[in-house]
């Protein structure tokens, strides 16, 4: 029986570990993170609060725990984004190798390229203002060429394949083909990207939490737990760790993920573990 790379195994439970953590949330905190109690500002550790409390009183724990839902939940739906359109664009570039179409989707993702997704935050945010959609937005649209561009870098060498020739002889379009024979077959790679562009994606949520772009009070954010802990960096040095250590451990967890994604998925790698 074939091993499992440790890699996934550890990255699996880390990351394993975070999603529990943000679905058990959804029902269930210590406590109340919209509720401020001053007179308990910057508690320590204590059995009514274990990671002890913030300067406006509120649970450390149940912060990070909500917290974790924002960060998941906009890096999930920014990856899906970039898979559900840059995929399919990716595809169609490749069947179309060399003609207009190829040339417009390559050159379209290369001038999103050219604006980083805190760029995008902030033109989309100055028209709009900022919130956690308005991030999800920035995110998924500099997903899109990523996912595109390994669609298509990993499409282009099957359509010279004898298997997809055959099915092109056997009068199948360049939809169907793409779909029954070229997708499937390049899968594994876009299973690995979307874990590493999920990693990507809560560090870029955190960052534009951080600098007010992302998840708006009073809903917690990682990020802007960050930014609300940075004046107090001295006194209280656990308002920056714990959401700073929250942030490391997944973003571990889910590059660990990856490469053991790799790994396990590689055929080459895959016969020299049998």
């Amino acid at each position: 029986m074939r091993r499992l790379p440790t890699a996934l195994l550890i990255g699996g439970a880390i990351s394993a570990a975070f999603a529990l953590l943000a679905l058990v949330s959804l029902v269930w905190t210590p406590h109340d993170v919209a509720t401020l109690t001053i007179a308990n500002r910057l508690q320590p550790p204590s059995p009514a609060h274990p990671l002890g409390t913030d300067q406006f009183g509120r649970d450390l724990l149940s912060m990070l725990m909500v917290g974790s839902q924002t960060s998941i939940a906009v890096a999930v739906v920014a990856v899906g984004i970039g898979l559900i359109i840059g995929v399919p664009l990716g595809l169609a570039a490749a069947a179309r190798r060399g003609s207009l179409l190829d040339e417009v989707i390559m050159r379209g993702n290369d001038l999103i390229f050219a604006f980083p997704s805190l760029v995008i935050a902030i033109l989309i945010t100055a028209r709009y203002g900022p919130s956690a959609t308005n991030a999800i937005l920035a995110i998924g649209i500099f997903n899109i060429p990523v996912f595109a561009r390994v669609a298509r870098g990993s499409a282009l060498p099957l359509w010279t394949l004898d298997y997809v020739m055959a099915a092109r002889t056997a009068g199948k379009g360049a939809a169907r083909i793409s779909a029954e024979h070229i997708l499937p077959n390049i899968a594994n790679l876009l299973i690995v990207q979307a874990t590493i562009q999920f990693s990507l994606g809560i560090l870029a949520e955190a960052a534009l939490s951080y600098v007010g772009l992302g998840a708006q009070p009073p809903v917690p954010s990682w990020g802007r737990m960050l930014a609300e802990a940075q004046t107090m960096i001295y006194t209280a040095p656990m308002l920056a760790v714990l959401p700073g250590l929250a942030i490391v451990l997944l973003v571990l967890g889910l590059n660990l993920m990856g490469d053991g994604l790799r790994d396990a998925l590689d055929p080459r790698l895959r016969r020299g573990r049998v």
